[in-house]
């Protein structure tokens, strides 16, 4: 089987001498777990997301997973989270021993969750409604937030596709109780691997640090530097730990971010202007509120559209497409899992189709990606 050679990618990453040296003089420290750099880089993320507290982890899966137990998630207790998600929302709340409750989006144009169906996905054992702000987009979190207020759960947003969008002025991440992040290499903000959870409850945040790490009270580079000679285990942890060539990394690529969202920002610009509405496609969040990170760039085709063929099709162009996502209470680990109607989510499952979309893309691939869609269709 010969590999694509793809003209367009789905996504790319830049890679250039600054990027280079941050890793290579890492690696030339001698020290590579989490050390000083982790915690620059978890110093410099909190910062930039205006949030309390921020705890570097090796994943998103991990952040999503440290944050559900942070808030005591467990056996007996149930997560309402949205099926049109990746399945690593799902997974984390099963790995706590809570059960995945799925709710429906809002719609066509807004493929957040609704939270009037999040309200009805309710039962007596919530425990978190886990939000996403799917492709960048901010969710209702003002109607989330009331219905939390009024039933009395935990808000845990899924900031994956979301590093420096807001809502009112504020970081997505930071407007539920935690928030969660994730730096794999197709993100805004890519490590290959990494994650961040984020808080303003600094006692949330402390037992996030201890579940980190194997409970432990003090850590290897505590210990390196000679400010402990012994530690205490106050609670059964993982291994969820940052590394410290990620770290360094990240530190150059979230100075970036804010011009790599902004170049996102333009060519979804120009994907809308040049597809939306024409040939039956749409582009959902026409009306988003706040400011979308612009992490997916994706069209609904038209009802009836064979959208594996049309992948065929841009294939042979060379152009790499995705589909964000099959959802979740359609795998077979879930269908047994599906209390609910999601008759919303059904509807545009088959018909999502994710372009391609990184900072770095020229304005021929942008143009080559519009014509092979409308010319393939």
């Amino acid at each position: 089987m010969t590999e694509t050679r793809w003209r367009v990618p789905l996504s790319d990453v830049a890679v250039d001498d600054e990027l280079v040296e941050a890793a290579l003089d890492t690696v030339r420290s001698g020290w590579w777990s989490m050390g000083p750099r982790v915690e620059a880089f978890e110093d410099a993320f909190a910062e930039f997301c205006g949030a309390a507290h921020a705890i570097s982890v090796a994943n998103g899966t991990a952040a999503l997973h440290l944050a559900l137990l942070g808030i005591d998630c467990g056996p007996g207790d149930d997560v309402v989270v949205p099926s049109l998600n990746f399945v690593a929302a799902a997974n984390a709340v099963v790995h706590t021993g809570a059960e995945p409750v799925f709710c429906d989006i809002a719609g066509p144009d807004d493929l957040n969750l609704d939270p009037v169906d999040a309200e009805a996905a309710l039962t007596p054992r919530t425990k978190a409604v886990l939000v996403l702000h799917y492709g960048g987009y901010p969710c209702d979190m003002d109607a989330v937030g009331a219905l939390a207020a009024r039933h009395g759960f935990d808000v845990v947003e899924d900031a994956a596709h979301a590093p420096g969008a807001s809502l009112d002025g504020r970081m997505c991440g930071t407007l539920g109780r935690v928030g969660c992040f994730s730096f794999f290499a197709n993100k805004n903000l890519p490590l290959g691997e990494g994650g961040m959870v984020v808080t303003d409850d600094a006692e949330l945040a402390e037992r996030l640090r201890l579940l980190r790490s194997h409970g432990m009270t003090t850590l290897t580079w505590d210990r390196h530097r000679g400010h402990a000679s012994s530690y205490d285990v106050v609670l059964p942890g993982l291994n969820y730990r940052l590394d410290e060539v990620r770290a360094a990394v990240g530190l150059v690529q979230l100075r970036r971010l804010p011009e790599e969202n902004a170049a996102r920002k333009r060519i979804a610009v120009r994907y809308r202007q040049e597809l939306h509405g024409r040939q039956g496609l749409t582009m959902p969040f026409a009306a988003s509120r706040g400011n979308s990170a612009h992490h997916l760039a994706v069209v609904l085709l038209p009802p009836g559209t064979d959208r594996d063929e049309l992948r065929g099709r841009l294939q042979q162009r060379g152009i790499q497409t995705s589909v964000h996502y099959p959802p979740i209470h359609t795998f077979s680990a879930y269908r047994s899992k599906a209390r609910r109607p999601l008759p919303r989510t059904e509807a545009v499952a088959g018909r999502l189709l994710t372009l391609p979309l990184y900072g770095s893309m020229s304005d021929d691939q942008v143009g080559a990606v519009v014509e092979g869609v409308l010319q393939t269709l």
